[in-house]
């Protein structure tokens, strides 16, 4: 009877003992080296008209025809019409847009990385769209499934240098890591992402497949390999604080702030410079489309300070 007793104590200490050690791996985040915690903003804020208004003609110009972006679209024969409609609609507005998929389709174009794995896919990605960026010096990862406004975009990043290391949108956190939601887009500036294809070579860092007791989605394996370069999460934000990069639909938004804040429904809702939302249809992405760049109310004159002209040869709206 006694033995009885000691081995289900012992059962219960090395229970005890098991659920400690998956508590401490549950709640791990990877250390940095050293000099690179030196992190001053967590907050990426786009310019206000204030701070337009002081920049010359000039200075304006050069940083419109500077700031150009090459979006990474990662796709699969599965969300064929999800695809088209990003063919169709909000990529043509992009300087460069590359679509990556997990096998060939005979009726679209894009890069077949012959991978099944999504962070592996999203890694071979990453490194062909830096291998391949000739003066482009912005890139916007995203799914075939969000619909982006790439100009509200240009606008959140105008002033900020590519040379420095941006990793921005919708800002995240599981246990200590910080990261950015990859279903609301994923803005890297050159210098982020040429740290990240470099430390995609340590095998120790940043593994192309995953060793942990679960698996970690894209955006936190990313978000993972990135802080050991010293690059770290930042949510992207207008003049006012709201954020730009929704995980949500427009019709969801709208209807959180109907619930929310019924006396001011549109100012509760979503910033007038959003850059992404997700979670439409294909027919609702081709309505955002028509409501962002057609539809206009007549005798409202909108005139913006700077004007982000198509790329050349484009057929975009």
């Amino acid at each position: 009877m006694l033995s009885e007793g000691s081995s289900f104590m012992k059962g219960v200490l090395l229970g005890g003992l098991f659920c400690l050690v998956l508590s401490l791996l549950s709640s791990f985040s990877p250390s940095t080296e050293s000099g690179t915690e030196d992190h001053h903003h967590h907050h990426v804020m786009a310019p206000s008209k204030d701070e337009l208004k002081r920049l010359s003609d000039s200075r304006m110009k050069e940083l419109s025809n500077q700031v150009r972006v090459s979006c990474i679209i990662m796709v699969q024969p599965k969300i064929l019409v999800y695809w088209a409609t990003a063919v169709d609609t909000w990529s043509k507005h992009c300087d460069k847009a590359v679509f990556y998929t997990s096998e060939q389709s005979k009726a679209l174009e894009a890069v077949d990385l012959n991978e099944k794995d999504d962070w592996a896919r999203l890694r071979k990605a990453l490194k062909h769209a830096y291998e391949t960026a000739g003066d482009l010096r912005w890139f916007f990862v995203a799914q075939a499934t969000t619909f982006a406004i790439i100009e509200n975009l240009k606008y959140l990043v105008l002033a900020k240098d590519p040379n420095e290391p941006f990793y921005l949108g919708n800002a995240m956190k599981s246990g200590e890591l910080e990261y950015v939601a990859y279903d609301s887009g994923i803005v890297l500036s050159y210098e982020a992402l040429k740290r990240l294809v470099k430390i995609f070579q340590d095998e120790d860092k940043c593994p192309e497949r995953g060793r942990a007791l679960w698996k970690l989605s894209e955006d936190k394996q990313l978000a993972v390999c990135l802080k050991y370069t010293g690059v770290f999460a930042e949510n992207g934000e207008d003049s006012h604080g709201k954020g730009l990069f929704n995980g949500k639909s427009v019709e969801t938004l709208i209807k959180d702030s109907m619930k929310d804040n019924p006396s001011n429904v549109v100012e509760g809702c979503c910033s007038d410079l959003a850059v992404t939302f997700n979670g439409m249809s294909p027919n609702q992405m081709q309505v955002m489309m028509f409501g962002v760049y057609r539809l206009r109310p007549y005798g409202h004159d909108f005139v913006d300070s700077l004007a982000f002209l198509p790329p050349e040869g484009s057929d975009n709206d």
